[in-house]
């Protein structure tokens, strides 16, 4: 029997030339800056790409150390702190 997929690949992209860092945080990172830094391509729009379970995910970027929404979120919800984070349904 073969073994069904979790994880999918999640492209995160945040367009901020003007940034020194920006920093996927998240509740599948345990909003750990350090954890997933992203790179500035060429665009200047900085980028990831992680591998997340089938469900709903809490996240935010961290630019310049500054808890910032996506602005192409599916949806805004709160954190654990009461912070407004990005919500990304993962199916």
């Amino acid at each position: 029997m073969t073994k069904l997929k979790t994880l999918r690949a999640v492209n995160f992209l945040y367009p901020a030339p003007e940034a020194k860092s920006v920093s996927l945080v998240g509740d599948f990172n345990g909003w750990d800056p350090h954890k997933h830094p992203m790179r500035q391509g060429p665009d200047r729009t900085w980028s990831t790409t992680l591998e997340l379970k089938h469900g709903h995910h809490r996240y935010a970027f961290l630019v310049d150390g500054v808890l910032t929404l996506d602005p192409r979120a599916q949806g805004v919800t709160r954190n654990e702190r009461n912070e407004r984070v990005s919500l990304l349904p993962v199916s």
